[in-house]
């Protein structure tokens, strides 16, 4: 395997990453800002109302998304050679 593919499989590999993080990154960073807005305008500091409706929405997320990163992965390593490995 030469150092270009080396490369190229490294890149490809960062971006399926990303691309599978999206959704939940997403979610949740669109969840704590409303929560935030929420506390900042009733005053309301409590730690559990930032927690729980925060994992809430990434495990419903996750929970749709399951399909979609699965089918990713499984197109990303079926499509990757790699030399010395089969299967």
């Amino acid at each position: 395997m030469t150092e270009a593919a080396i490369y190229d499989v490294t890149r490809q590999a960062l971006w399926i990453a990303v691309v599978i993080s999206a959704p939940l990154l997403v979610v949740a960073l669109v969840t704590g800002v409303v929560i935030g807005l929420f506390q900042a305008l009733t005053s309301i500091q409590e730690m559990t109302l930032t927690f729980v409706p925060k994992m809430a929405a990434m495990l419903a997320v996750f929970w749709v998304s399951m399909t979609f990163m699965t089918a990713t992965l499984v197109a990303f390593f079926t499509g990757v050679v790699i030399p010395g490995i089969t299967g």
